[in-house]
């Protein structure tokens, strides 16, 4: 047996090349957009992609496999279960739990593992040749290491109104069945730390079944399903807003993009025509840069593993904008942007100070100046993380309005007083400020954060 895990930091998302060696044939699961990487994958090691599956319909990234299926001809097996209204829109080979997929000498047992979603499927890997006992399971977003998958995304991110309390009780079945396989089972999740799928999730790739049932908060319920329930529905993160337009790509049909787009250069004259017009100009550079100098009404995210996530926040999915980024950054951006479906890059300038624009710069202060705001009748404290970071500790007298969700939330900044913001470590906080600054609020940012204000033994409170 052939075995390849495939992930991706930015989203931390994991899918799985699996192939039959002595048959050369093989299957990904739950494959990114930028197909290239299974492909070359295959070539590598003289295998011929046959099957492509997903664990669920997902809501965190634009899956790959009918890109994935248009360049290889492979098959598509996908979830059939779930009842009305979770079945995928377009055409493949349907699954139900019990079914079994055959790759080479390779089988992969369908379970039903609802809960994340209704229609979530398990994968129970047995490669024959060397045993008939099952070796690995891919679970997709049903057991990570150390969390489960949340059941409140579809309530909270794509509408569905009541689904989140029923979920919670599937997933509560579901794990008691998974507690069944044997312990010695590889588990393989579909997301990694740093996903917004769960709020728990480990660091490590992978785990055991026995080991999860040592170490995962989830299976230490026993006979407990409201203390399950109500902790499994407590202190979860907000799902980023891009979540909903995924739900819908990834059960529908779609265009495909086969290959990784070049974008071109921009002129001055190009450039400062569609600057003109009001495109959105998303500034990727390091948020110290941007401070110093940045081009007006231009938004700070910065081009790291969180890049995609937040332009999933700010941007919509009718709209072009523009990056400012080195050229040598653009493959890596681009790959960022369209695995969760953001295509309409028009294209990207490499110098701001070039294009005989007036830039502006922002204010970081530091912590003493800081200090000197707390507590003023003439200053507001605006601490822009999540709900549940604020609520584990924040700074005395600072308001809680999430980055992202700030600019439906403009009428929370109080315009009469000298507005402060500040995050964890200063990302979120760059992205504040520019948007901030975007619609005509000058603000100062203490970038050090919380981090800071926690190393250096400062007091915080809880709510």
């Amino acid at each position: 047996m052939y075995f390849q895990h495939v992930y991706d930091k930015s989203l931390a998302q994991a899918s799985y090349f699996i192939g039959c060696q002595a048959k050369g044939e093989a299957i990904v699961i739950d494959a990114k957009r930028d197909i290239d990487t299974y492909l070359e994958i295959a070539k590598q090691n003289n295998m011929k992609i046959t099957h492509i599956a997903e664990t669920h319909i997902h809501a965190d990234f634009l899956a790959g496999s009918r890109e994935l299926e248009a360049a290889t001809g492979a098959k598509m097996y996908l979830s059939d279960e779930g009842g009305e209204g979770w079945q995928y829109e377009f055409d493949h080979i349907g699954l139900k739990h019990g079914d079994t997929i055959k790759v080479g000498n390779l089988t992969l047992e369908v379970l039903h593992t609802p809960g994340h979603t209704p229609e979530s499927i398990s994968f129970l890997l047995t490669d024959h040749p060397a045993t008939d006992k099952p070796i690995m399971i891919f679970t997709g977003d049903f057991v990570f290491v150390g969390d489960i998958g949340r059941p409140d995304l579809l309530e909270k991110a794509a509408g569905f109104t009541g689904t989140q309390e029923k979920g919670a009780k599937q997933m509560y079945e579901s794990i008691q069945r998974f507690a069944t396989l044997p312990e010695y089972v590889q588990v393989w999740p579909g997301h990694g730390a740093g996903s917004a799928c769960g709020k728990a999730l480990g660091a490590v790739p992978s785990s055991t079944v026995g080991y999860e049932m040592i170490r995962n908060w989830a299976f230490q319920y026993e006979n407990n399903e409201q203390g399950f329930v109500d902790y499994l529905l407590d202190g979860q993160p907000e799902p980023p807003k891009y979540f909903a337009m995924m739900k819908h790509l990834n059960k529908v049909s779609r265009p495909l993009l086969i290959e990784v787009p070049k974008h071109s250069k921009l002129t001055k004259e190009q450039f400062t025509d569609a600057y003109n017009k009001g495109i959105k100009v998303i500034d990727t550079r390091n948020k110290f840069d941007f401070a110093k100098e940045h081009l007006p009404n231009s938004i700070n995210i910065q081009g790291n593993n969180s890049f995609a996530t937040w332009c999933g926040w700010i941007l919509n999915y009718e709209e072009q904008f523009i990056l400012v980024a080195d050229q040598s950054q653009m493959d890596d951006l681009t790959r960022k942007l369209m695995r969760i479906g953001l295509d309409n890059i028009y294209g990207f300038v490499e110098d701001i100070t070039s294009l005989d624009i007036k830039t502006e710069n922002s204010e970081i202060i530091d912590i003493e100046t800081f200090k000197s705001y707390i507590d003023k009748d003439d200053a507001q404290i605006v601490d822009v993380r999540g709900e549940s970071e604020y609520k584990e500790g924040h700074i005395k007298g600072a308001e809680n309005v999430f980055v992202g969700t700030l600019e439906k939330n403009l009428d929370k900044i109080d315009t009469n007083k000298q507005v402060v913001i500040h995050c964890q470590s200063g990302d979120r906080a760059a992205i504040a400020q520019s948007l901030l600054e975007k619609h005509g609020i000058k603000v100062k940012n203490y970038s050090a954060g919380m981090k800071e204000w926690n190393e250096k033994g400062n007091e915080t409170v809880k709510s």
